[in-house]
């Protein structure tokens, strides 16, 4: 059973960091791609970043190229998001999934202040 559970969400002020996380189990994590998600209020969910299994291929949103950075530890079967450089419409819950299951966690809220 595929379970994934993202941390690291919070109230930041724009221009501020966070450091998402995601710990997965049910399924072979160093085999699966893996990708993020947000969805702000009233807006459809978005892709934000992908990253290869093996973590060498990435692609991100425009709205967050250069700001954000997707990686993972296949040691931890965790995905991580980092996020400089904060904008107010970075303001969204995040979440994390594996593009061939369709399977949610529950998601972490970033708020980010202006």
């Amino acid at each position: 059973q595929v379970q994934l559970v993202e941390s690291g969400g919070g109230l930041v002020q724009a221009g501020g960091s966070l450091r998402l996380s995601c710990a997965t189990t049910g399924f072979t994590f160093s085999s699966a791609a893996m990708r993020w998600l947000r969805q702000a209020p009233g807006k459809e969910r978005e892709l934000v970043a992908t990253i290869s299994a093996a973590g060498t291929v990435f692609t991100y949103a425009d709205s967050v190229k250069g700001r954000f950075t997707i990686s993972r530890d296949n040691t931890r079967n965790t995905v991580y998001l980092q996020m400089n450089s904060l904008k107010a419409e970075d303001t969204a819950v995040y979440y994390c999934n594996v593009p061939k299951y369709a399977t949610w966690g529950q998601g972490t809220q970033v708020t980010v202040s202006s």
